[in-house]
C-alpha cells in the first residue's frame, strides 16, 4: 500500500467514525464518549499526514507513533460503546476491523523504519 492509499484509507475510517457517532443514541454515555472517538478516529487520518511530511526517519517513527496510539485509542472507545451496549457489535464489525488493519498497518511501518535505522535497536526495543 503506497502512502497516498494509506492517507485516504486513514481519512475514511475518521469518515465512518464520524457517520457512526452521529448515529449513535443521545445520552451522557454517547456523548462523551462520542467526543472522545471523534477526537482519536480524525486524528488517525490527520497524524498520518503529518507522518508523510515527516523530516527524517526519526521524524517517522514518532510521527507513526502518534498515529498508533490514535488509531489504538479509537478502538477502545468503540469497544467500550459496544461493551456498554450503546451500539450493537454486528453495527460497527466491518468499522474496528478496519481500525485494526490500519493499526497493523502502522506497526509493521514503524518496526521497518526502526529496523532500516538502527538494527540492533528494533530487535532489542520491539513494540
Amino acid at each position: 500500500m503506497n502512502p497516498g492509499e494509506l492517507k485516504q484509507r486513514t481519512k475514511d475510517f475518521g469518515k465512518r467514525v464520524i457517520k457512526m457517532i452521529e448515529a449513535l443514541p443521545k445520552n451522557t454515555t454517547t456523548t462523551v464518549i462520542g467526543r472522545q472517538l471523534l477526537r482519536s478516529a480524525t486524528s488517525v487520518g490527520a497524524n498520518y499526514r503529518a507522518v508523510c511530511r515527516a523530516k527524517s526517519r526519526a521524524d517517522f517513527v514518532a510521527k507513526l507513533g502518534i498515529v498508533e496510539e490514535e488509531c489504538d485509542e479509537s478502538l477502545y472507545w468503540i469497544e467500550m460503546l459496544v461493551e456498554t451496549n450503546q451500539i450493537k457489535p454486528a453495527l460497527v464489525s466491518n468499522l474496528v476491523k478496519e481500525g485494526e488493519e490500519i493499526l497493523a498497518i502502522v506497526v509493521t511501518s514503524a518496526k521497518t523504519a526502526r529496523m532500516k535505522n538502527n538494527p540492533q535497536s528494533a530487535i532489542a526495543n520491539p513494540k
